[in-house]
């Protein structure tokens, strides 16, 4: 069996924002830190993704010393700076999926930023500490809380799944269109459906359920345009039920640093 090796991590420090490449990142219950903490919601506290707005693809974040980031991909805009530590005590129930929690509205001035260049009435909020959204209790462990993400707080998908994929469609897609926080080198296609549990270095996790996939997989990163792949391939191949399957969501059973480069253990994985 071939050395698994954890080669790329990824956060997405606002949901359905452009992803950050990191070569070290620190777990935490609720996911890689910063990861998805930050979201934008229209005037009824709905969350808003690139399902419904693919602009948002095109939305930057990078990680500064004053907190985050945010600059168009290919528009001349000021940038705009959230803060890492948000001192808005102005609180607000958000819905993400079947979810209802409550967020802290971050600024005035980022709610007017982001409804000027998305051309949509929209706010930025922040999930503190005391907002509690808890994972789906059927694959839970021991009640996990989980961040903005859709609703597990890790996502891994093998290199190899990828050049899979890849070998089949005409024209290749990066790994950003499937938004995972890491990837990793060595082992079989798919091999990562199969753990149950296993370690990145000195942190344990445990596999949940396979990535049911959506429309997102279709949006270019670069240039918010969609198209029918990869997900009508995937389609032909990797159904189970009514789901397209990519990638593996995860739990995390410990916390503590991981860094590109780490070995990857499985202990226990399906037969």
């Amino acid at each position: 069996m071939s050395t698994l090796v954890l080669s790329e991590i990824y956060i997405y420090p606002i949901k359905s924002l452009g992803g950050i490449s990191l070569t070290s990142a620190e777990v935490e219950e609720r996911g890689l830190k910063y990861d998805r903490r930050w979201m934008l919601i229209d005037e009824s506290g709905i969350f808003l993704t690139q399902r419904k707005l693919a602009g948002m693809a095109l939305l930057q974040v990078s990680l500064a010393p004053e907190g985050l980031v945010v600059t168009h991909k290919t528009k001349d805009i000021p940038a705009l700076v959230v803060p890492y530590e948000t001192h808005s005590t102005r609180s607000t129930l958000v819905t993400v999926w079947d979810d209802i929690c409550f967020a802290y509205i971050v600024s005035p001035e980022a709610n007017a930023w982001f409804s000027e260049v998305l051309e949509i009435s929209c706010r930025l909020v922040y999930m503190p500490e005391n907002s509690i959204r808890l994972i789906d209790p059927n694959y839970a462990k021991h009640n996990e809380k989980v961040s903005f993400s859709d609703g597990y707080p890790f996502l891994v998908i093998g290199q190899e799944s990828l050049n899979d994929l890849n070998s089949r469609l005409e024209q290749p897609v990066p790994i950003n269109r499937f938004r995972p926080n890491f990837v990793f080198t060595g082992g079989l296609p798919y091999a990562e459906e199969k753990w149950k549990t296993f370690k990145i270095g000195n942190v344990l996790f445990y596999g949940a359920k396979p990535c049911g996939r959506c429309t997102v997989t279709t949006i270019d990163q670069n240039t918010a345009q969609a198209s029918q792949e990869p997900l009508k391939t995937l389609s032909t191949y990797r159904k189970q039920g009514n789901k397209v399957i990519f990638g593996m969501n995860l739990i995390g059973l410990s916390t503590g640093t991981i860094a590109v480069g780490d070995r990857i253990t499985v202990m226990e994985a399906a037969s």
